[in-house]
């Protein structure tokens, strides 16, 4: 028998980068999913329900601090636990 830990509620800005102000560590411990206009995302780096965007990578690209170069799509966002 597991005991799970409760689902804390699903911030309206999450980040995946914890130096980020908008990281919230006990949210990655549940596997979450998010749509962009009914389409599941895996590539989600960054997301606002509110603003309805979503930053994903641009490919390989990589900033000059060797992170990831992010692009914002805009759309209806919804945030979910799988």
């Amino acid at each position: 028998m597991t005991e799970q830990t409760p689902q804390p509620r699903l911030p309206d800005r999450l980040s995946i980068d914890p130096r980020s102000p908008h990281h919230v560590a006990a949210v990655f411990e549940h596997d979450i999913g998010i749509r962009l206009n009914g389409k599941e995302r895996f590539d989600v780096s960054e997301y606002c329900i509110s603003a309805g965007w979503v930053k994903v990578p641009a490919g390989k690209t990589l900033d000059r601090k060797g992170q990831p170069l992010l692009i914002q799509l805009k759309g209806t966002v919804e945030v979910f636990y799988k």
